[in-house]
């Protein structure tokens, strides 16, 4: 068993909770990307889709591993790892891992993200959603 850091144990209702949320998200994420105005900046709607993403990777190291990441974003993808072992495809790595690297900047930073950026984040996510469904429906 891989060792994380600082992590907290979670039960099935939680589960059930945070797929709730994610969908959710999800769902806002979309809708954001759909009405924006061309002139509009990409954070609002990247700051849900990583919180999306961060979502969904609760709801897996929860079920499969009865714990969730606490503090350190970017060891969210280490506990999943813990969790799936191989069983994580690099590609859902890599996707999950450029979205949590955006976090900072996309949440606390200067910079104004562009629609682009939103639209290629979403990408990302719904490839990533997608796969993270089919795991949780096992």
């Amino acid at each position: 068993m891989a060792r994380v850091r600082s992590t907290k144990k979670k039960d099935a209702a939680y589960v059930t909770s945070r797929l709730l949320i994610a969908r959710g998200f999800l769902k806002d994420a979309r809708n954001s990307n759909l009405i924006a105005d061309p002139g509009d900046i990409g954070n609002p709607s990247m700051s849900t889709v990583i919180n999306c993403a961060i979502a969904y990777s609760d709801a897996l190291t929860a079920k499969l591993r009865g714990e969730i990441n606490q503090d350190d974003h970017q060891a969210v993808v280490k506990l999943l790892r813990a969790a799936l072992g191989k069983a994580l495809p690099a590609k859902q790595e890599a996707r999950l891992r450029a979205l949590l690297e955006q976090k900072d900047e996309v949440q606390y930073g200067s910079r104004a993200m562009t629609r682009n950026d939103a639209e290629k984040a979403l990408e990302r996510l719904e490839e990533f959603a997608a796969w993270a469904e089919q795991q949780l429906a096992l």
